[in-house]
């Protein structure tokens, strides 16, 4: 496994938790990003919602981010201050990571849930981590909805996630929180980095005050980045891996039908399944899905009843293959 962090000991919390919470900003430097994000608001052309590209959801979003920003040209613009901001401190804690979505994330007054999820995968996950530096530009606690984790889940659910692809954890959302998740109360200016595989969540903003944050997201220098995709209209189990790029993140965003020019790695047959609560306490204490000692036994050992065996055995298949594509292209 690659290393994510210069530092053993960051690295050694990171591998164990899944998230590591460091300083990162001086205190001019947060008045500075807090005072760019509104002085651009402006230039934002708005939120888009799945109707924008005729796609059907229930789904309400509660917060402002910019990765779903009607106008292309303000989230580059974007991108271009946090990465340049976050620059020096990224190359201080990282080992050679780069930067592919940038976003502010802002929760009003009295709303902002953002639902119990992980991130999509942004790279081969069992050949290192990718992770987002998730830095908050006030205090944040409980009140005004900080950002809160599962310690220690990161690699061991949704080995496939994607934005159409239905996470195993969906109908035991509510009773993971109940039981699992753990607050981080954060400073202005320290940032938590995390695994994007690692379950998190935030509560709604219940104060009257500003909660406005940063992410970043980051892969390995040396890696593709990959996405995948189900097209619900035509298999509701094949999924496509496309190989993409930080230009492809710039004018996507969760509702859109990918290009049928963006390259296609790969498609593989993938049943969406219904997690239970006991079986996702089970698999807290079994070994991650990058563990080599796991991926070398047979499906019957790995099934542990926490997964049907053939979708267990189908996407070891599928990664070694994948693996094996990357690594020649």
């Amino acid at each position: 496994m690659r290393e994510t962090f210069k530092n053993q000991e960051l690295e050694a919390r990171f591998q164990k938790d899944g998230y590591v919470e460091v300083p990162f900003l001086k205190p001019e430097e947060v008045e500075m990003l807090k005072k760019y994000y509104f002085d651009t608001l402006e230039e934002s052309g708005g939120r888009l919602g799945p109707e924008d590209e005729k796609y059907q959801s229930d789904a309400e979003i509660t917060y402002d981010f910019t990765f779903i920003d009607k106008n292309s040209d303000y989230k580059q613009q974007v991108f271009d201050m946090i990465t340049k901001s976050f620059e020096s401190r990224v190359d201080h804690y990282l080992a050679d990571y780069k930067p592919i979505i940038a976003n502010f994330i802002r929760k009003k007054e009295d709303g902002g849930e953002v639902p119990l999820h992980q991130n999509w995968a942004f790279a081969d996950e069992h050949k290192c981590a990718t992770v987002s530096i998730w830095c908050p530009l006030v205090d944040s606690n409980k009140e005004n909805g900080t950002l809160e984790v599962v310690p220690g889940s990161h690699k061991r659910f949704g080995e496939v996630r994607g934005p159409m692809i239905k996470s195993e954890l969906f109908g035991i959302q509510q009773e993971i929180i109940d039981r699992h998740m753990v607050p981080v109360e954060t400073k202005a200016g320290n940032s938590v980095i995390l695994d994007d595989s690692i379950i998190h969540y935030s509560s709604p903003n219940q104060t009257d005050g500003l909660r406005l944050a940063i992410q970043l997201i980051l892969i390995p220098k040396e890696e593709n980045s990959i996405h995948f995709h189900m097209d619900l209209s035509k298999d509701r189990s094949t999924v496509e891996v496309l190989e993409v790029d930080k230009d492809f993140y710039m004018k996507f965003n969760p509702w859109k039908k990918p290009s049928e020019e963006i390259k296609r790695v790969r498609s593989f047959k993938y049943e969406p399944f219904d997690m239970t609560i006991e079986e996702f306490e089970a698999k807290m204490s079994q070994p991650r899905f990058d563990d080599l000692s796991v991926k070398s036994q047979s499906a019957e050992v790995l099934d542990h009843n926490t997964e049907p065996i053939e979708v267990r055995a189908r996407q070891t298949s599928f990664w070694s293959k994948l693996k094996s594509k990357l690594t020649k292209a």
